[in-house]
């Protein structure tokens, strides 16, 4: 059982660690709104790191060949979202900047703890890297030990702490930097930046097919 403790926290975090679109916008979301939201949006990550690495330890050498014929559609679904997430950013941003609206009256309005956890989720459910990974994680494991529920259980459970860790530490690393970027321009020019760097990942995700 240690083993697949161990395996889960590596799993967890060779996932989560890789800096990419959604860690982008989880970061200048909390830089924008608040460490609740933040922290919801960051278990909303890890919830769906979790939830790919109990169906892979489900479904085991399946799931890879199962995910490949719809692997393009969710490539194409996921650059829409996030593009989409981006141009919404960068559109708020600058109509606050124009207005200088109060910073938690137009942060509160647009997002909610509880739906940045449902957008968070989604947005990483949308990845099929991630259920590949766990699959083939799984796969590779298969034929050393007899199969054991209680192992499996703690893998995932294990897999989902390490994720949710390292989602945790982004937020609160966008939550110092909306406490020091307070100024209007300094809000703009992050959020501007953030958005940039998703639609660069998210094109980067349908070139890199």
């Amino acid at each position: 059982m240690s083993a697949a403790l161990v395996a889960g926290v590596l799993a967890g975090y060779g996932i989560a660690m890789p800096v990419g679109a959604v860690a982008t916008y989880l970061v200048a979301l909390t830089a924008r709104t608040s460490l609740r939201v933040g922290t919801c949006a960051a278990l909303g990550v890890a919830t769906a790191d979790g939830l790919y690495a109990l169906v892979a330890v489900i479904g085991g050498s399946a799931l890879a060949p199962a995910i490949q014929p719809i692997t393009l559609p969710l490539h194409w679904a996921s650059a829409v979202v996030l593009v989409a997430l981006a141009g919404r950013s960068a559109v708020t941003a600058v109509v606050q900047y124009r207005g200088r609206e109060v910073t938690d009256r137009g942060d509160r309005r647009p997002m909610s703890p509880v739906r940045a956890y449902a957008e968070l989720l989604g947005i990483t459910m949308l990845n099929p890297i991630t259920v590949i990974y766990f699959a083939a994680l799984v796969l590779a494991g298969q034929g050393t030990t007899a199969p054991d529920h209680w192992s499996e259980a703690v893998f995932v459970l294990a897999a989902f702490a390490a994720s949710a860790s390292w989602q945790l530490l982004l937020a609160a690393g966008g939550a110092l930097l909306g406490r020091v970027l307070t100024g209007p321009h300094g809000r703009l020019v992050t959020s501007l930046v953030s958005s940039a760097v998703i639609v660069g990942l998210a094109a980067h995700l349908l070139v890199a097919q």
